[in-house]
């Protein structure tokens, strides 16, 4: 397989580990001894890295990569980004779990049907999934990733649909018609009890 087509990040190099070309790596799937499945693996300049031995290690995972035998090459790929395509991942998730590539260029739609904008981006800073969406000439839009905020997601139709009310985009209370996007991530205010439960196997669910 060459260069992947549609990039999905399965995990990210760290530092080097001992002196025999090992190397600590954070992964984003939910086994993280997982990452050995899905075959090569591929950094952003389409070098393919072929996994021969890896092993839980706390919060990571240590990594033997095929070709590299000590500690100076291990070190040249430190920060290094790794991908698979998005057709070597499984669709056997749980209904209401999604990969976030799916997420990202979606419609909005408001709960007439209308089309109000699109999916940009999809963020995590620990409390759960969020959509960053732009509506209009707005970017930057946080809608927090849950069945409350996002009652319908439709991969096969491209689109998801919002609850306006429960999303945050109402009026303010001074009436100046602009939506209010709610609290930021990490913000008292923002509702614990509407959290999504974050990602799983390099995707978010609701």
């Amino acid at each position: 397989m060459s260069k992947p087509k549609n990039p999905i990040q399965m995990a990210v190099i760290g530092a080097a580990h001992g002196i025999k070309g090992e190397l600590r790596v954070k992964t984003f799937t939910g086994d993280p001894l997982a990452l050995a499945d899905y075959g090569p693996l591929y950094a952003r300049d389409g070098r393919a890295f072929e996994i021969t031995d890896i092993r839980p290690a706390n919060e990571v995972v240590v990594v033997r990569f095929k070709g590299v035998s000590d500690r100076n090459a291990a070190e040249a790929l430190t920060g290094t980004e790794l991908f698979v395509d998005r057709s070597a991942l499984p669709d056997d998730g749980d209904e209401d779990e999604f990969y976030h590539a799916d997420l990202v260029g979606l419609a909005v739609r408001d709960d007439t049907g209308a089309v109000i904008g699109k999916v940009a981006a999809v963020q995590n800073f620990g409390g759960g999934d969020i959509l960053d969406i732009t509506l209009g000439s707005r970017k930057g839009v946080l809608v927090p990733f849950t069945h409350a905020a996002v009652p319908e997601v439709s991969i096969a139709d491209g689109f998801v649909r919002l609850d306006p009310v429960a999303a945050g985009l109402v009026e303010d209370e001074d009436g100046d018609g602009e939506p209010n996007i709610g609290p930021a991530p990490g913000d008292d205010g923002f509702d614990a009890k509407r959290r999504p439960r974050g990602p799983k196997g390099a995707g978010g669910n609701r």
